[in-house]
């Protein structure tokens, strides 16, 4: 994923980016727990949304430097998170240039 953003965008890979972390779940008050422990955390929400028939999508985003190692250290942190509120999926994160927001 690395040498692709190096290789394919301009961004400053190894300096600050966006980076959005995504949940789903068809529970919005345990999205809504993980939004609160995230946003203790420095996270910002971006919104919990309907996806889909009876399931929500939590959206959070982080100014962060990641290397791969640190980030896999994050995506188990927040895959620890999803499990431990019995939330049904981690969905992965999304990454960006710092000024405009995330999507997945």
């Amino acid at each position: 994923m690395f040498s692709q953003m190096r290789a394919k965008t301009p961004w400053n890979v190894d300096g600050p980016l966006l980076w959005g972390y995504f949940f789903l779940d068809s529970s919005r008050v345990k999205l809504e727990l993980a939004a609160s422990e995230l946003t203790s955390k420095g996270y910002r929400v971006v919104g919990i949304e309907p996806a889909g028939v009876e399931r929500y999508r939590l959206h959070v985003e982080r100014i962060e430097v990641h290397s791969p190692a640190s980030l896999d250290s994050r995506n188990q942190e927040l895959y620890a998170l999803a499990d431990r509120l019995e939330i049904a999926s981690y969905d992965g994160m999304d990454v960006g240039p710092v000024g405009l927001p995330t999507r997945k």
